[in-house]
C-alpha cells in the first residue's frame, strides 16, 4: 500500500482512472493546466454516473470508503508538484504523439530515477514515448477501458526496452485495483494495440453492414449481444455516457 501516482490529464478518462486508483488505496495527484477542468473532474469522480456516490447507492462501496477515496485525491496545475516523489506517472492527455512525447521529455527529469512513466494511449507507440526519455526500461503503456470503474481489462503495452520489473510493478498496481491484466506487444507501425485493433475492425464491418442496408445499428448490436454473448454491440460501445 501507500504508492503515490500522478495522473496527468483531468478529462473523462483521467477522472475515472483517478477514482479507481484512489478507491483501491493509492494516493493520486491529478494534474491539469486548468483549475476549471480539475474541478469538473472532481465533480465527475464524486457525482458522475459511475462515480463514488453512485457506487455507494449501489452498495459497491461504503460511504466511509467513498469518503476515504476522495481524501486520497489532490489536484494541482503544477506539473512539478504533481510529480514530486511519486512512484508512477500515468499520462492521460490528448491522443497526439507529438504532445505525448513532449510531455514525457518534460516528465523525465521531474521524477526520481525509479519512477515509472506510463501512458494510457489507445494506440500510439510506446517505443516512441520511451525514446523521448532517459529511462526507456521504465516506460510502459497502461491502457484502461471506460467506464473504468466497471470494465475489468487493463492492457499493458510493452516496448522492446520495457523491463520485466516495470511490467511486474504495473501489473501489481492494476491487479490491486481488481483489474484483469493482459500484456501485449508494441507495434510502432500500426495504430491501436490489440484491443483497439480488433474493436476497430468489428466497428468498420458493422458500419459497412448498416451502409449496405442489411440491418440498422440496433439490429447489429442485438445480433452481437444475442449471437456472440457480447455485453454490448459495436454501436452501443460508441455511445457510452460519462
Amino acid at each position: 500500500m501507500g504508492q503515490v501516482i500522478a495522473v496527468i490529464g483531468a478529462g473523462t478518462m483521467g477522472a475515472q482512472i483517478t477514482q479507481v486508483l484512489a478507491t483501491f488505496g493509492f494516493e493520486v495527484r491529478l494534474h491539469d493546466l486548468d483549475d476549471a477542468r480539475l474541478a469538473a473532474a472532481v465533480g465527475r469522480i464524486q457525482r458522475g454516473r459511475f462515480g463514488l456516490d453512485r457506487g455507494v447507492e449501489r452498495a459497491k462501496l461504503t460511504a466511509d470508503q467513498a469518503r476515504d477515496a476522495m481524501g486520497r485525491i489532490s489536484t494541482t496545475t503544477s506539473l512539478e508538484a504533481a510529480c514530486a516523489g511519486v512512484d508512477g506517472v500515468l499520462e492521460v492527455v490528448f491522443e497526439d504523439l507529438s504532445l505525448k512525447m513532449a510531455l514525457f521529455r518534460r516528465l523525465d527529469p521531474l521524477v526520481g530515477a525509479g519512477t515509472i512513466l506510463a501512458s494510457n494511449t489507445a494506440g500510439l507507440s510506446i517505443a516512441a514515448l520511451a525514446g523521448a526519455t532517459e529511462r526507456p526500461g521504465r516506460v510502459i503503456g497502461w491502457h484502461w477501458f471506460q467506464p473504468c470503474a466497471v470494465m475489468r481489462l487493463n492492457e499493458l503495452v510493452v516496448a522492446p526496452a520495457t523491463s520485466d520489473a516495470t511490467v511486474a510493478t504495473v501489473s501489481s498496481w492494476a491487479e490491486r485495483c481488481g483489474k484483469s491484466v493482459r500484456v501485449v506487444g508494441d507495434n510502432p507501425r500500426t495504430w491501436g494495440h490489440v484491443a483497439n485493433r480488433l474493436n476497430e475492425a468489428v466497428r468498420a464491418e458493422a458500419r459497412r453492414v448498416v451502409d449496405e442496408g442489411l440491418a440498422d445499428a440496433d439490429t447489429v448490436d442485438a445480433i452481437m449481444r444475442e449471437g456472440f454473448a457480447w455485453p454490448m454491440g459495436p454501436f452501443e460501445g460508441q455511445r457510452l455516457p460519462e
